[in-house]
């Protein structure tokens, strides 16, 4: 998004709207965080880095997670009675 204020005469107004314009986009450059990189070979690895983490992380939650329904249960009346508690 550019902002820009122009006053004056036309060359003047002109002028000011390109000097907003491009402070506009050096905080939106500042703002919006770090870019992707450039190298295909290292946007491939960071790519790789990020499905290996998502991959463990579902293993993880998978054991964390996978109950039958007694121990849903058990959790469920652990989780209340530990809530009631407190009040």
């Amino acid at each position: 998004m550019i902002i820009g204020f122009g006053f004056g005469t036309p060359l003047t107004a002109l002028l000011m709207l390109l000097v907003t314009s491009v402070a506009s986009y050096g905080i939106w450059r500042l703002v919006s965080g770090p870019r992707r990189p450039r190298d295909p070979e290292a946007r491939r690895e960071q790519l790789r880095r990020w499905y290996y983490e998502q991959r463990e992380l579902a293993r993880r939650m998978s054991r964390e997670y996978d109950l039958t329904d007694e121990e849903i249960e058990r959790r469920i009346d652990e989780e209340l009675n530990s809530r009631w508690r407190w009040r």
